[in-house]
């Protein structure tokens, strides 16, 4: 006689920390930000993910510095900020769900033994519990902003690493800036940064927007219509304290110059 398959228990516990971390939720600034690898944390349950504390701790397991710096940007803008506590080597937010990479089982040359031959009720399980209460919270916010007709700016905050060890390589951009089709707010963003010539802005480098297996902007940017900067800060850079601040205070006052520009042009 066939047996039904069960449902795999619950992925987090109560000693898990909660994935969706809120900061300045009820602001009204014209930015709304989101973080979709600010941190490194992994559920009890999957034990590390078979890897030492020093893999969590590279870029593969958190975008490192990001936190930091979009933390005191949300203070400096007063603007919400919806951020991700858990590692996008538990599950990828700013992928589908259909995406390969949703669940990574190799990721800059290493092996996560967690993901490999994930099943689908696994993947499903994580899409759960850490991906969808993540995106749920920006929906509800978004929402909520529409309803009140609060005029809203996205902003994706990210930061990529100087070399990956798999293609050794220096990225030589100090940020990237990455987009489709929609550029309305973006190109006054690089207008103003490129106001900076001691700095390397990269034009959809070290990535882009993937419009078929990124998440983030295609959903809640590009899908909803609404205007969008997604920043991509060099980790080296954000690394410590010191830095995180010059980068939030310099993001800052070019959000600020290049809203203040945009405002005009549909004036």
């Amino acid at each position: 006689m066939a047996h039904a398959i069960s449902n795999p228990p619950a992925l987090l516990s109560a000693s898990d920390v909660e994935p969706v971390g809120l900061r300045n939720p009820d602001a009204v600034s014209p930015f709304f930000l989101i973080c979709d690898h600010a941190g490194n944390a992994v559920p009890t349950a999957l034990n590390g993910l078979g890897l030492p504390q020093a893999e969590l701790n590279r870029h593969i397991g958190i975008d490192i510095g990001i936190l930091g710096v979009t933390e005191r940007l949300s203070d400096l803008l007063d603007a919400p900020l919806v951020f991700q506590r858990y590692s996008r080597l538990v599950v990828e937010c700013n992928r589908k769900p259909s995406s390969p990479d949703f669940v990574n089982p190799v990721s800059d040359g290493t092996i996560v033994p967690a993901n490999a031959d994930v099943d689908d009720l696994e993947r499903d399980r994580r899409r759960r519990e850490i991906f969808a209460p993540y995106h749920a919270e920006i929906v509800e916010r978004l929402d909520a902003r529409a309803a009140e007709s609060v005029p809203t700016i996205l902003v994706s905050m990210h930061s990529f690493t100087p070399s990956l060890l798999s293609r050794p390589f220096q990225r030589p951009w100090h940020a990237g800036l990455c987009y489709d089709k929609d550029r309305r707010f973006t190109d006054f963003v690089l207008s103003v940064l490129d106001e900076e010539p001691e700095l390397c802005v990269g034009r959809n480098e070290p990535y882009g927007v993937d419009m078929v297996k990124d998440y983030s902007i295609p959903v809640h940017g590009e899908g909803r219509g609404l205007p969008y900067v997604e920043f991509e800060i060099r980790q080296d850079l954000i690394a410590d304290t010191e830095g995180q601040a010059v980068w939030a205070d310099r993001i800052a006052q070019v959000l600020r110059r290049a809203h203040s520009a945009f405002a005009g042009s549909a004036a």
